[in-house]
């Protein structure tokens, strides 16, 4: 059974990715660690105690589309209005429309508890949530004081509606069009794929948010527009109107998240209404919809690394509780009657450190972009700009990192389980299943890392990631200076990781300025591990070093050196690759043929 790790966050919160700093210099106000305590202690207890004994359930029902209609599995119902009852959706929501106000660090905090639980279940808030972001820094006055009060109270729930058939990440060749009416709307024609809780019978009203082009519009991504398209219309008194001409022509059968309906959406199809065509209002102004639905697509990347974390936490809980109850063979040394727990042999304790050691420093880099984000959004001129850039620049490795290390802790959760962990009874391949899908959702992991190398490391002519970088090799500096010999190699080791990542950080901000881009995105995917792998250590080290005034520091410590000297090696094999492997890559496209 799954248990939310609640004083891991919360020691990760404060002691490494800062927040305990911020809260020292009443960065946030009145809000201190006592309140932190209480908000993550209870999304903890809610995520153990009334979610995570539903996600079986989700898995094997799954959602259905019944009569058009999409039925959710036994429990949910009553499940998310609890969730939303409990204020949750609110968090970090603005005042105004009825939100907490809170850092983003306790959203993301929540979020991975809340995934650890089900992440098919997590996912209708974490879109809510980002809509309702994109709505309120883009929405108009009358758009926002109708629809926002109501997705910030988890009344009403929002969409992303970007995929279409033949257009994925490319949403430059969209279809879905928009034409104006007199009054003011739009009337929405097309059909969206992979629209995630697009339907279901949670709340009475579904809030789209849809990319579309105004007839007319330029090609390509200069002419997208975005809208906001009910499910139903909303009357004037705030009830709710007519069925707008919008529905849910069917639903994916996946890999896994089983209980998360993915649907296709079809508009103005004149299923309902009088007139063809749903009902759409703008968000933004004309055109410049891609600006608008970025808001919602940054808040999800850090989101939906997160949800990398939590399957990774779940799938290290439930390897390490099985290898402690199987017994097989004798572990060197074992002294006991009859054959050892598993998690005596050197192979199976390897893995499973390796899958603790990862799923901390995932976390902590997810931890330390959420603060990013909230420094940025309470500060002024050159410090908020430092903190945008920050949160700019680890927004790409936390997704790609935390996702990737989720399909891996997943992966190796199984094979601990060994021919058990092929069984579905057992429960460990659901993690594998569900966390399959993160690499791939808002943007993937290729495209993370076009982005980290091609737009995010030159940002401020490269100044930025070599500041980040000075700053990595200082808590380096403070493992040698400790003399504390249970680090045993972990400064060197770092060293040498910060070493690689420098040079390849200088390789490839050197091939752009050279106008080789091409050279540079070949190792762009090796880089970003390269970068995870390296803030993986230092994180590592960072909570070894701190006094927390707690019993864990021999662990913390003992597990950071166990990271440095024996995953950080990798950090060499990837630079060579990043400096040394564009040439073969395209030599070898010559196999493709």
């Amino acid at each position: 059974m799954f248990k939310a790790p609640v004083d891991e966050i919360l020691f990760t919160l404060k002691h490494v990715a800062g927040l305990g700093e911020d809260l020292a210099e009443g960065v946030y106000g009145d809000l201190d660690a006592d309140l932190v305590d209480a908000i993550v202690g209870e999304a903890g207890r809610f995520a153990t105690e009334e979610i995570a004994p539903l996600a079986d359930i989700g898995d094997r029902q799954g959602s259905k589309l019944v009569d058009g209609k999409v039925v959710t599995p036994d429990g949910w119902r009553d499940l998310y209005r609890n969730w939303a009852a409990g204020g949750w959706n609110s968090l970090t929501a603005p005042e105004e429309f009825g939100g907490q106000a809170l850092p983003h660090m306790l959203h993301i905090a929540a979020m991975e508890l809340w995934n650890a639980g089900s992440m098919a279940f997590a996912l209708t808030p974490m879109l809510t949530m980002g809509a309702v972001d994109a709505l309120e820094k883009h929405g108009s006055d009358t758009l926002k004081a109708v629809f926002l009060a109501r997705m910030i109270s988890g009344e009403w729930t929002g969409t992303m509606n970007l995929t279409e058939p033949h257009a994925g990440s490319d949403l430059g060749v969209l279809k879905t069009r928009a034409e104006r009416r007199d009054d003011g709307t739009y009337r929405i024609f097309g059909q969206k794929i992979f629209i995630t809780f697009g339907e279901h019978d949670l709340t009475d009203n579904i809030v789209h948010l849809v990319l579309a082009r105004i007839s007319g519009a330029p090609e390509g991504t200069r002419g997208i527009s975005l809208f906001l398209v009910p499910k139903f219309l909303v009357n004037e008194d705030g009830s709710l109107g007519a069925r707008n001409d919008l529905f849910c022509h069917s639903i994916e059968h996946k890999l896994g998240i089983h209980a998360s309906p993915t649907c296709t959406m079809v508009y103005g199809d004149g299923k309902f209404g009088d007139e063809k065509g749903a009902i759409g209002y703008l968000v933004g102004e004309e055109n410049k919809g891609l600006n608008c639905m970025f808001t919602m697509m940054n808040n999800a990347r850090l989101a939906v690394g997160t949800q990398g974390v939590a399957m990774a936490e779940a799938a290290t809980q439930h390897a390490l509780a099985y290898a402690r109850d199987r017994t097989q063979g004798k572990a060197p040394g074992w002294k006991g009657t009859g054959m050892s727990p598993i998690i005596e042999h050197p192979d199976i304790a390897r893995m499973l450190l390796t899958m603790k050691a990862v799923t901390q420093g995932a976390r902590a880099i997810t931890f330390a972009c959420a603060r990013a984000v909230d420094r940025a959004h309470v500060s002024e001129g050159d410090s908020a700009r430092h903190w945008q850039e920050r949160s700019s620049l680890l927004t790409p490795i936390a997704k790609s990192f935390g996702t990737d290390i989720g399909v891996d802790v997943a992966s190796m959760g199984i094979q601990i389980h060994g021919g058990m962990g092929f069984i579905e009874e057992t429960g460990a391949a659901r993690y594998l299943r569900d966390a399959r899908i993160a690499p791939i959702y808002e943007g993937t992991n290729g495209i993370q890392a076009i982005d980290l190398v091609t737009r995010k490391l030159p940002l401020s002519d490269g100044a930025h990631v070599r500041g980040f970088i000075d700053e990595l090799k200082a808590v380096a500096g403070d493992v040698a200076a400790s003399n504390l010999a249970d680090f045993g190699e972990t400064a060197a080791r770092l060293d040498d990781a910060l070493t690689d990542l420098s040079e390849a950080t200088e390789w490839l901000l050197a091939r752009l300025a050279d106008g080789k881009p091409a050279e540079a995105l070949a190792g762009a995917t090796a880089y970003q591990r390269l970068f995870g792998l390296t803030l993986t250590g230092v994180y590592l080290a960072r909570g070894g070093l701190a006094e927390a005034g707690d019993a864990g520091r021999d662990a913390r410590i003992a597990l950071c050196r166990f990271a440095a000297e024996n995953l950080l090696s990798e950090t060499a094999s990837l630079k060579d690759r990043i400096v040394n492997g564009a040439a073969s890559l395209a030599a070898a496209r010559i196999a493709l043929a």
